[in-house]
Formats: structure tokens, C-alpha cells, sequence
């Protein structure tokens, strides 16, 4: 008897030995597998549970349709989307408990595919010769995927892709059977922000609405923090959003790589869930610390945050156009919006007399929403106070406690 299932994923053709030692992994440690094979080409040694066959045919195809095309992106292709077909309804039916996949460039194209494919909570790992390579956008990764190098393993077993491949194996496994899967007790309210140095408004708030019955659930804007965010909005696990950092979206606006997607700030507009919303750190643009920003705008105020991340001061045309951005957003929203501007400050740094102050360009982000709001679908608040300050926690509560009141925002039990 098996205690959790784990489906593995990969050409069978061309890497049969390596699935197969982590197969072997996974029962050593009295797990059960299921597997797919996506080849194209080839044949496995043994015949898998999943065929390359089925998963052509789920894509809308067959392996001989993918040979013809004579094009590998093209062949590949029609195998990733028969995988994300056969594992969304596998795990419907509760076949497997979590997934590993195997592959090179093409095996991890599908393989981020796949994974977009399930829930949160459910284990992901994806043993890759290209993990955490820049070439992977941030729009390609699950919320809560897990990679790790497939060190030597571009041809062949040895003894140092065999490292990678036991520690995939025993990782999944031990996930499969330790994870506790998002709870629908309470109901959910999706906050998204920074560290409390920047901004503290989670500290008032997340007891507040706990004492209101709600289970409040708080992103890291920094990347995958707004993408797991985004992909839960998109499922529609929260009643209600307090987005309140969105300098994700100045930063994809702004060409650096510490963004969530194209998609961020549209999510839950698009499922009908209510926003409360504020410009926290709008202000900022973020870069990675490796990025020397600082040389390439020397005349710009810079705050290097930790070796990580450096960020600059946006310029008041920059946060003209992040107005015009958001507003434009949030108007495609098919449920209630109220944004919150808070005239004195959108985070810590940026307090009269701290080092990011910066009035001209707070004034023209300000000015430019209080141009564009109210209109039909965004109310806006208006406030002379700074985001980490009582008034405006009081605010988003005003408003939060009044949609509950019109059955806006579902009633905790």
C-alpha cells in the first residue's frame, strides 16, 4: 500500500533511465507513481501508464501529425497541451498527489505548462537543465513551483544528476504527504504589499479583519509574491482584495524583470471580486541589484533596499502614465472598486524629510487619478494622510465594513 501517488513526466525515449530512477526513489520510500510519457520520436523501454499517443490525442493531435511537422517547437507544443489537458482532469479524479517533470529547454517549456495547470498547494517540482535560468519569464512559473538543476544530467545517469534526481524524488514525496492544502473555512482576503519598513498598513489590518471573521492572506509585491496573487484572484478564492501595493506594475511598465505579468491588477476584476485598492510604492521602480541602474540613471534618487533589489525614484511623467495605467485596469473591473490615494505618501521613504521624499512627482501621480476618478466603475477616496497611517487603515475598513453591510462582500459566518 502507497500513501500518496506522484505522476512523472518526461521523454521516455531519450531519458528513460533517469524517470525510471526516480520512480525507483519514490517506491523506495513506500510512495506510488504514475507516468507519462511525452515523447514524440521515440518509445519508452516499458510501457508507461500515460502514452505519448493519449497525450497527442489530448492536444488535439496525434504523434504523427507532431513527426510531420517536421518543427520540434511545433511537436512539442501539441505534447504540452495534451499534458495540461490529461493532468487537470487526473488530478480531478484524484489520481496523484503531486508531479515532478524532467527536461531539458523543450521538456521544461511543457513542464511550466503543466504546472500552471494545477491548484495551489499542490506539489510541483521540475528537475531542469535550465532552472532558474533568466530565460524563464516570471509569467511561466506556478505561484509555488519548485525547480532544481539538473546538474550533469544532459545525457545519461551519473552520480551528480543522480543527486538532483533522488533530492526531486524524496522532495515531492515528502510534500505530497506534508502539505496542507489552502483552507476554505473562513473566507479569504487577498492583501498585497511590502516589508513593514515600507509599509505597515497588514499590522492593523490582518487583526481587524480576523476579528471580523475573515482570514486575511498578505503577497510579497516583489514578483511572484503579486503572481501567486493574481493566480488566486483568478480562481476566485477571495471575497474581497486590498491591493494596496502595485509598483509590480510600474516595473513591468519600466522593462525590469521583478514583475508579476502582464496580467497584474486585472485578475480580480476579471472574477467579479471587489478591490479596494492604493498606490503603495508606486513611487519606486525596482531592478535587480545585479542591474547597475544607478549607473545608467545617475541623476535620479536611488535606494538600495539589500544586494538584491535597488530601486529608483520614478519621474513625475512615469507616474502620470502609472495613473493612467491603473485606472485604465481597474475600469475593466465586473465588480466594485474604491481607490484610496492618500496625498501625503505612498511609503515609508517618502515621508516629509526622509531620503525619498519627493513632492513634485507624488503631486503628479495625485493629481492625474483625481483627474480620472470617480467615473463609473472606480470611487475614490481622497485623503490627507500618509498610507501608513491610521486614517487610512481606517478607510479601507469603512469601506470594507459597508460592502459587507450591501452583501457586497460575503458576511463571515
Amino acid at each position: 500500500m502507497t500513501d500518496k501517488t506522484i505522476l512523472i513526466i518526461g521523454t521516455y525515449d531519450t531519458k528513460n533511465d533517469e524517470l525510471e530512477y526516480m520512480a525507483e526513489r519514490i517506491h523506495s520510500q513506500g510512495g506510488g507513481v504514475l507516468t507519462m510519457d511525452v515523447s514524440v520520436l521515440g518509445d519508452p523501454q516499458q510501457a508507461t501508464d500515460i502514452s505519448k499517443h493519449q497525450v497527442a490525442k489530448a492536444g488535439g493531435s496525434s504523434i504523427q501529425a507532431a513527426i510531420d511537422s517536421g518543427d520540434e517547437n511545433v511537436a512539442m507544443q501539441i505534447m504540452a497541451q495534451g499534458a495540461v489537458a490529461i493532468v487537470s482532469q487526473r488530478f480531478r479524479a484524484g489520481e496523484f498527489d503531486g508531479v515532478v517533470i524532467l527536461g531539458g529547454s523543450m521538456g521544461t517549456d511543457l513542464a511550466l505548462d503543466t504546472c500552471q495547470a494545477l491548484p495551489m498547494g499542490v506539489p510541483k517540482y521540475i528537475v531542469s537543465t535550465v532552472s532558474f535560468s533568466h530565460m524563464i519569464p516570471a509569467e511561466r512559473l506556478s505561484a509555488d513551483i519548485q525547480m532544481i538543476l539538473w546538474a550533469g544530467g544532459l545525457y545519461g545517469l551519473n552520480s551528480i544528476c543522480k543527486s538532483s534526481l533522488s533530492q526531486a524524488a524524496g522532495a515531492v514525496l515528502g510534500a505530497a504527504r506534508a502539505v496542507e492544502a489552502p483552507s476554505s473555512e473562513r473566507p479569504m482576503v487577498g492583501m498585497t504589499s511590502l516589508g513593514s519598513s515600507c509599509l505597515s498598513y497588514m499590522k492593523a489590518l490582518k487583526p481587524a479583519l480576523e476579528e471580523r471573521g475573515y482570514d486575511l492572506v498578505v503577497f510579497h509585491s516583489t514578483g511572484m509574491g503579486g503572481m501567486a496573487y493574481e493566480n488566486l484572484a483568478l480562481q476566485k478564492q477571495f471575497v474581497c482584495v486590498m491591493d494596496f501595493c502595485l509598483q509590480e506594475v510600474c516595473n513591468y511598465m519600466a522593462g525590469s524583470v521583478i514583475h508579476s505579468g502582464a496580467n497584474r491588477l486585472t485578475s480580480a476584476g476579471a472574477a467579479g471580486i471587489p478591490q479596494i485598492v492604493a498606490p503603495g510604492s508606486v513611487d519606486l521602480l525596482d531592478f535587480p541589484g545585479w542591474q547597475n541602474v544607478q549607473a545608467m540613471y545617475p541623476d535620479r534618487p536611488a535606494h538600495e533596499h539589500n544586494r538584491l533589489i535597488h530601486c529608483l525614484v520614478s519621474t513625475p511623467e512615469e507616474r502620470r502614465g502609472h495613473a493612467q495605467e491603473f485606472v485604465s485596469r481597474l475600469s475593466k473591473a465586473t465588480a466594485p472598486v474604491h481607490f484610496i490615494m492618500p496625498r501625503q505618501g505612498i511609503e515609508e521613504w517618502d515621508r516629509e524629510g526622509n531620503d525619498l521624499h519627493e513632492p513634485e512627482g507624488l503631486g503628479a501621480f495625485t493629481n492625474e487619478i483625481e483627474s480620472l476618478l470617480p467615473n463609473g466603475s472606480v470611487q475614490l477616496s481622497s485623503l490627507d494622510t500618509h498610507i501608513n497611517d491610521d486614517l487610512f487603515v481606517e478607510t479601507a475598513l469603512r469601506v470594507f465594513d459597508e460592502w459587507v453591510a450591501q452583501g457586497i462582500v460575503p458576511k463571515a459566518k
